[in-house]
């Protein structure tokens, strides 16, 4: 991966990429109904670029209940999975929570793949809860 022009950008609030990207993942590939809520608005919101293609995007968002950043809505184009892509992007949204001054990131990850969070140094907490009937569990990370 190292010779293809991968970029991140940030943005403040939801961009036609990161929509676009969310859209054919958890919508068009995974039958998700409510995709989008008022987090959009005031969440950070990281996509990826392969030259100028978007291919990946998640969001963070100060949780002020569970008293921690939360990242979320991670989704990578399925053409473009397994290249450590994903990895990436979390890394990126770390960052970003480094900046803030926080040392704690949560993210409330579909059951089928909290191995991949775990290698990324994530760890389960809680019960599983349902999302339009898919799994979920919370997981989090010191960072």
């Amino acid at each position: 991966m190292s010779d293809i022009n991968m970029q991140i950008k940030i943005y403040n609030s939801l961009p036609k990429e990161a929509s676009d990207i969310r859209t054919k993942v958890f919508i068009n590939e995974q039958g998700f109904e409510n995709e989008y809520d008022s987090i959009d608005e005031t969440a950070t919101h990281i996509v990826m670029f392969i030259g100028d293609m978007p291919v990946a995007t998640c969001r963070v968002f100060w949780n002020a209940e569970m008293n921690s950043y939360v990242l979320g809505r991670l989704a990578v184009l399925k053409e473009h999975r397994g290249n450590n892509i994903g990895a990436s992007v979390v890394e990126e949204a770390e960052n970003h929570v480094r900046k803030t001054g926080k040392k704690q990131l949560m993210l409330h990850a579909q059951c089928r793949i909290t191995g991949f969070y775990k290698k990324l140094g994530y760890k389960e907490f809680g019960d599983v809860e349902y999302e339009e009937d898919c799994p979920h569990i919370w997981m989090k990370k010191e960072i």
